[in-house]
C-alpha cells in the first residue's frame, strides 16, 4: 500500500478541520512539529513522523547527513529512520540512491522542486528493488497521480501539505485507484445440488455497480466472478451494496499489505465488518472496498464445476453459490446470468489463482486441493 504522510508541522486556521478529514479518510501518517505534537500524542492510531528528535516520534526523519551518518554508524541498529533531501544536483541524486542501498533507512523523502520527473525516474529505477521507501514531497494534489504513476511502478508514498479538505478527498480517491486481475473464461462442466449450506451475504459500506461483484472460489486454483445484487426484480429489490457469496468453506479475495502481491485469500466464514475485500467489475478492474456486516444463513446451493484452458492444460475451478435466481454469475461477454439459468457448456468469467496458499498468501508448495 502506498503511503500518504500529511505535514502538520503548522496551525493553519481550519487544522482542526483537515485533522478530522484526515481521521475520515483513514490518513493516519502525519508529519508533526514541536508546535503541533501534543495534538496527536495521546491519539494510539496515528503514526508520527518528525524532525524533532526529542519529541520521539514512532519516525524519526533526519535532514543533516553527518548526523545520520552517525546513527547509521552506531552498533545497534535502529527502526523506522528516515532522511529529507532537498533534491538540486546530479550529486543529491547519486546520494539518495547510495544511501538506500545501506539497508538501514526506511524511507527517503526527496523535495525536487525545480526538476521533478526526470529525477525520480532515475530514482525509481534505481530504488525500486531496495527497502528504502521513495516518499516524494509533492504541492499540489495533481502531481500525486504524476509520482505514484512514474515509470508504473511509481514511488512508494507522497507527503503534502493540504491546502483544505478536499486534498485529502481527492489523494484518498488516487490512493485507491483501481487495479486490473486479469481473468479469463471458464466452462461449466458439471452442475451439483446441494440440499443446504451455510451461505455468506457479503455487505459492503460501498455501491457497487452492474457488472461489478467479488472473486470467489471453493479452492485457490481460481475464482469465479459472483455478480453483486444490484438489479431490481418485481419480487426482490436490489441490495446495491452485497455480493451474496457463496458458502463459508469458500475463498474470498481479499487486498494484500505486500505491494508486491496485489491480493491474498480469506476464508468467507473468517470475513467481518471492518475488515476489506475486492470488489471486481467484468474488465478485471478492482478496487478496495469495506466491509459493512456479513450474513451467515442456511440456504439451497448450487456447486459449479469448471474448467479453463491455459495452454496445453486444463485447470479445474469450482465455486458453490446459493440457488436462487437473484444470484448471479457473469458471462464472457460481461453480462450478469442468473444461477438457475446456467448450464452445463455455459462460459462465465473466472481469474486463475496462485494454486496454493498458506494461511491465505500464495506460496510455492505442493497442494492438493479437489
Amino acid at each position: 500500500m502506498k503511503r500518504i504522510i500529511i505535514n502538520f508541522e503548522s496551525k493553519s486556521s481550519d487544522f482542526e478541520e483537515l485533522v478530522q478529514e484526515a481521521f475520515n479518510k483513514d490518513i493516519l501518517n502525519f508529519l508533526v512539529s514541536k508546535d503541533t505534537y501534543q495534538e496527536f500524542e495521546n491519539i494510539e492510531r496515528v503514526n508520527i513522523y518528525s524532525k524533532s528528535l526529542e519529541l520521539k516520534p514512532k519516525f524519526t526523519i533526519y535532514d543533516d547527513i553527518q548526523k545520520l551518518q552517525e546513527i547509521l554508524n552506531e552498533t545497534l541498529p535502529i527502526e523506522n529512520i528516515g532522511y529529507y533531501k532537498e533534491l538540486k544536483t546530479k550529486d543529491d541524486e547519486l546520494e539518495i540512491v547510495e544511501l538506500s542501498k545501506t539497508g538501514k533507512i526506511d524511507f527517503i523523502i526527496v523535495s525536487a522542486k525545480d526538476w521533478k520527473i526526470i529525477p525520480f525516474e532515475n530514482l525509481i529505477a534505481e530504488m525500486h528493488s531496495n527497502e528504502t521507501d521513495l516518499i516524494a514531497e509533492i504541492r499540489e494534489v495533481k502531481e500525486a497521480e504524476l509520482m505514484l504513476k512514474t515509470l508504473e511502478i511509481g514511488v512508494d508514498g507522497i507527503l503534502m501539505k493540504p491546502i483544505d479538505a478536499n486534498d485529502l478527498v481527492e489523494l484518498k480517491k488516487i490512493l485507491y485507484d483501481t487495479f486490473n486481475i486479469e481473468l479469463t473464461k471458464g466452462k461449466v462442466i458439471n452442475i451439483q445440488n446441494i440440499p443446504e449450506s451455510e451461505r455468506v451475504c457479503v455487505d459492503t459500506t460501498s455501491i457497487l455497480h452492474p457488472g461489478e461483484g467479488m472473486l470467489v472460489g471453493s479452492t485457490a486454483m481460481g475464482f469465479v466472478l459472483v455478480h453483486a445484487e444490484v438489479f431490481e426484480t418485481q419480487f426482490v429489490a436490489s441490495r446495491p451494496f452485497r455480493v451474496n457469496s457463496g458458502d463459508v468453506s469458500a475463498y474470498i479475495l481479499v487486498p494484500n499489505d505486500d505491494p508486491e502481491k496485489i491480493y491474498r485469500t480469506n476464508y468467507l466464514s473468517e470475513l467481518k465488518g471492518g475488515e476489506k475485500v475486492l470488489a471486481v467489475s467484468y474488465k478485471g478492474e478492482a478496487r478496495i472496498v469495506s466491509v459493512g456486516r456479513v450474513k451467515i444463513e442456511t440456504r439451497p446451493m448450487l456447486r459449479f464445476e469448471l474448467e479453463v484452458l491455459k495452454g496445453d492444460k486444463k485447470i479445474p475451478i469450482s465455486c458453490i453459490c446459493q440457488n436462487a435466481e437473484t444470484i448471479r454469475l457473469v458471462d464472457k461477454d460481461g453480462k450478469a446470468k442468473s444461477v438457475v439459468d446456467i448450464k452445463v457448456g455455459d462460459e462465465v468469467l473466472v481469474h486463475v489463482g496462485p494454486g496454493a496458499t498458506h494461511f491465505g498468501t500464495a506460496i510455492k508448495e505442493t497442494i492438493i486441493e479437489k
